[in-house]
């Protein structure tokens, strides 16, 4: 009798390519579970349904529902950092510090349909998760460019560490509630927190 047939390995390259695959099966079916049913009714084998991957797959990428979960917060917070860091960079005024970041991040999240809907089914699930590292890395970068404003005379004294918090905390609740319209309102999103933090710190610095 002849020795069953035994499938030859990939080679290391299309292994890569699969376990990528694979991987970004995964985020999306997990992005459209979380958006549907919300993070809480949410479990691994809703997500698994919905990738055509055999069961145990999904265990050789994420050990659970919440480090899926996390992993697609980091993604969309890394882009989303991109585009409100370059606006920031990008100024020449302390309006078009404040303005420019602030529409860029609204317009990401109209921009960005996973997003999008990400939040508007998990707002009160990723509030618990601001200290993460990749969502704290935006904290980080915003208090490193409002120094650097402050050191070159675009921004008064301030306390810097309230003021990125409050901006910060801002830009996440005003864009929950953009979200939560029909269309979103971009431009009023980006008017608002603009005339909000540009009047207070008007205000505080000519305190």
């Amino acid at each position: 009798m002849s020795e069953p047939a035994v499938a030859a390995p990939l080679p290391a390259g299309r292994r890569e390519q699969t376990k990528a695959a694979n991987r970004a099966a995964i985020l999306r079916a997990a992005g459209e579970v979380f958006a549907d049913i919300g993070y809480d009714a949410a479990g691994v084998r809703d997500i698994v349904r919905r990738t055509g991957l055999a069961s145990g797959t999904f265990y050789n990428y994420f050990p659970d529902k919440e480090s899926v979960f996390r992993a697609l917060l980091e993604e969309s917070a890394i882009e989303a950092r991109a585009r409100v860091r370059a606006a920031r960079r990008s100024a020449g005024s302390l309006e078009q510090f404040v303005h420019g970041a602030y529409l860029a991040y609204f317009r990401f999240l109209a921009e960005d349909r996973p997003t999008f809907e990400l939040i508007r089914r998990n707002a009160s699930t990723i509030r618990t998760m601001f200290d993460e590292p990749q969502l704290g890395a935006g904290m980080e970068e915003l208090r490193d460019d409002l120094h650097a404003a402050a050191d070159g005379g675009t921004l008064p004294e301030l306390d810097i560490e309230y003021l990125a918090a409050a901006m910060v905390g801002a830009a996440f609740e005003i864009g929950v509630r953009m979200v939560e319209r029909h269309p979103p309102d971009v431009e009023g999103a980006g008017a608002f927190a603009s005339a909000l933090f540009l009047g207070g710190i008007e205000r505080l610095g000519a305190a």
